[in-house]
């Protein structure tokens, strides 16, 4: 009796309310009814058979049988429906035309047509594109063809046939540095020449690492309007052209824009030609970096207040802020919010990894790391001149010197260390070197930086003159391109004055001619 009282509260208590006397088929001292469940459960994956191995019973979807399926009676199939003709794709097609390559207008609703029908991809880059006009199909094909093989060339010339080498050409140059770029490598490569770039050390190769350009994509992924920050000395070597490409064939829905930082360092005529040069291709703005005492904020506010009602059906929008390092894309995010949110140093390098910063309630700002797309073009003293490496990492700083002193005016340099004296080389380039070693000893003793003997400090001297000359202690930029619309009031000035000079001389000329023609009549009349 005391067996029995303890099952019933077995089953109690395991929640058993079965009767005792029945059990699951297959249940047993080794198998319970939740493991012959899932056993069972293991067997109707697959079919069942008879004797001879015919199929009584399919297995889970593979009977062949189906129901009786009809379409629902809706009247919305017998309703209208968007269908464009011809004339208006075209008609659409020409608008976006002469609106696509246009970054000041942007497309509101992309939604509203068909951009897969509007987007046609260019074919004349094709070897077979014009072989229809060059040649006709009958002349090549079919009983009167007059050759054996078509011609695949898309000349009919020896003209058209230099253009498309050229072409040819020039889209090689632009994939090798895509690829350089956009496959996160730097460094040499093996050209078609079969010979390799000059070497560069390693720390040359600065921005160009996959860590960095993995920041870089996060950022153009998140950002819904991006800032490309450039240095106002050299607005054209801090302009990383391969990521504007990547942006406008990849991410064509986003905005681009340029910011000019450190306008303070450059003549206001030299910074207003490259807002205008730059202006051309996206839009630009001026600005000086300062919580204090900034230059160009209130219009990169109202700008991005633009951009923000623009997309009025967002809850927010991001602007990221790409570029070179050591352009000032911290110290623009500082500016901003009128305090120290970022890390800022007068080193590149500073930023590690991208940063979210709140602007007020819609707009939101990205940091990024400074990138360097590798170019087969730069030197090394143009990379060191960007301020893209530290200079105390550099070995023979001294070596850079004469290439410094060719980017910038002698007065400069005499006002801001106060010497003068070494050689001149304007006439002469061999004389750079020599003009070079003469500048660094006469800065050494000015500043009593010796060593042992007296001898001058050359490594210590030319860093010191190299960070100067990266933070803006040096004035030196370089020149806008001089076409004729963006000639300055200088340039007008002096073109102005050289013309009265020649007038000048032509009218002096003239006088002393008619004075030689009068004593000469005299002296007959004599």
């Amino acid at each position: 009796m005391g067996t029995q009282k303890k099952e019933k509260q077995r089953r109690v208590r395991e929640g058993d309310t079965r009767d005792g006397n029945l059990r699951v088929k297959g249940e047993n001292f080794y198998k319970d009814a939740k493991k012959v469940k899932l056993l069972s459960m293991y067997k109707t994956g697959r079919a069942k058979r008879n004797a001879r191995g015919e199929i009584v019973q399919a297995a889970a979807l593979q009977s062949t049988d189906a129901p009786i399926a009809r379409v629902d009676p809706n009247r919305k199939w017998f309703g209208n429906t968007r269908v464009i003709g011809q004339d208006a794709l075209t008609h659409f097609r020409e608008a976006m035309g002469d609106k696509k390559h246009n970054s000041y207008q942007v497309l509101l609703r992309r939604n509203k047509l068909p951009m897969s029908l509007l987007d046609e991809k260019d074919q004349t880059e094709s070897p077979t594109a014009n072989i229809v006009e060059t040649e006709s199909y009958a002349s090549a094909f079919g009983p009167k063809q007059q050759r054996k093989k078509p011609r695949t060339m898309a000349a009919s010339n020896l003209e058209e046939l230099a253009q498309v080498t050229q072409t040819d050409e020039k889209v090689y140059q632009e994939k090798q540095e895509l690829d350089a770029t956009l496959g996160l490598m730097g460094g040499s490569f093996l050209d078609k020449d079969d010979f390799t770039q000059e070497a560069k050390e390693a720390i040359f190769n600065k921005g160009q690492s996959k860590r960095i350009w993995n920041e870089l994509y996060k950022v153009i992924d998140s950002s819904d309007v991006v800032i490309h920050v450039l240095d106002a000395r050299d607005p054209l070597g801090t302009r990383c052209e391969s990521v504007e490409k990547y942006i406008k064939s990849e991410c064509s829905h986003k905005h681009l824009i340029y910011v000019l930082n450190k306008c303070d360092l450059v003549p206001t005529w030299v910074a207003a030609a490259w807002v205008k040069h730059l202006s051309k291709s996206y839009p630009t703005l001026a600005f000086h970096a300062s919580i204090t005492n900034s230059f160009g904020k209130g219009s990169l506010i109202q700008l991005l207040r633009q951009f923000s009602t623009l997309h009025s059906d967002r809850k927010q929008i991001s602007v990221g802020f790409i570029g070179y390092p050591n352009t000032g894309k911290s110290s623009i995010i500082n500016t901003l919010r009128r305090k120290k949110v970022c890390t800022v140093a007068p080193i590149p390098g500073e930023t590690k990894v991208w940063q979210y910063i709140t602007l007020m309630k819609k707009i939101f700002l990205i940091d990024c790391p400074g990138i360097v797309p590798p170019s087969s073009k730069d030197s090394e003293s143009d990379i060191l001149f960007r301020g893209v490496v530290r200079v105390e990492h550099v070995s023979n700083p001294e070596q850079y010197i004469g290439d410094m002193l060719q980017k910038c005016e002698r007065k400069h340099l005499e006002r801001t260390y106060e010497i003068k004296g070494w050689s001149r080389f304007e006439d002469d380039e061999s004389l750079v070197e020599k003009a070079s070693m003469e500048f660094i000893e006469l800065l050494a003793r000015k500043l009593g930086r010796l060593l042992k003997g007296g001898e001058p400090d050359e490594s210590g001297v030319a860093k010191q003159v190299l960070n100067d000359f990266n933070r803006g202690k040096i004035p030196w930029f370089v020149p806008p391109p001089k076409d004729e619309e963006t000639r300055t009031g200088e340039d007008k000035k002096a073109d102005y004055k050289k013309k009265r000079a020649d007038r000048e001389a032509a009218k002096a000329a003239a006088t002393n001619e008619a004075a030689a023609e009068s004593d000469e009549w005299q002296g007959i009349e004599d």
